[in-house]
């Protein structure tokens, strides 16, 4: 097999990775498309009652309620122990949690589809990291045979120098002349 036919292998074996998966979807886009509009209003509401300015004003009113029917400012119509304002506070209190409680369910919800999303993400990811890791694993496979052939060819060049190197000592040098040896006398054999 010739060195470009094996690099053109080698490069479509890299090329092979690929991997598909659905997109990474928007939460926050999905939950507000199937709000309700009791839902934003709970939320809104929730969203009221747990800020200052709403804590403030209902210190406000609740003094301002005191304060007129207790000094006797104009005609009282809720006299001390103050029963009427404890009955509209009770009332108030039952229908505020109703409220918040309907926006702590929409965010239970919220939170189960970003429980669910977040499943959703890290099988991804998992899948993504296995897709790398057996990439990895395949590039590494394609450096030991490159490596390999280089050694092998390395090999070969050494090899090839080494008999060059003697060509070369032989053609420049040749070899010393053996020295003669006695001639030794031709032996005869007897005629039968």
């Amino acid at each position: 097999m010739s060195i470009g036919r094996e690099i053109e292998d080698i490069a479509r074996d890299l090329i092979k990775h690929q991997h598909d998966h659905p997109p990474v979807r928007d939460l926050n886009r999905e939950v507000e498309r199937k709000l309700t509009f009791a839902d934003r209003v709970a939320a809104d509401f929730a969203r009221l009652v747990g800020s200052w300015v709403f804590v403030l004003a209902q210190v406000g009113i609740m003094v301002l309620w005191v304060g007129l029917n207790a000094f006797n400012l104009i005609h009282p119509w809720d006299r001390y122990p103050f029963l009427f304002l404890n009955f509209i506070l009770s009332l108030e209190a039952a229908i505020w949690v109703s409220v918040v409680l309907m926006a702590l369910n929409r965010f239970a919800d919220r939170d189960r589809l970003r429980a669910q999303h977040d499943y959703e993400l890290d099988v991804k990811a998992e899948e993504e990291l296995k897709a790398l890791m057996n990439h990895l694993m395949h590039q590494d496979e394609i450096l030991l045979q490159i490596v390999n052939r280089l050694d092998r060819g390395d090999r070969e060049m050494k090899r090839i120098a080494r008999h060059l190197e003697v060509v070369i000592e032989t053609t420049t040098n040749p070899p010393a002349p053996r020295p003669a040896e006695p001639e030794r006398p031709p032996i005869s054999l007897p005629a039968p």
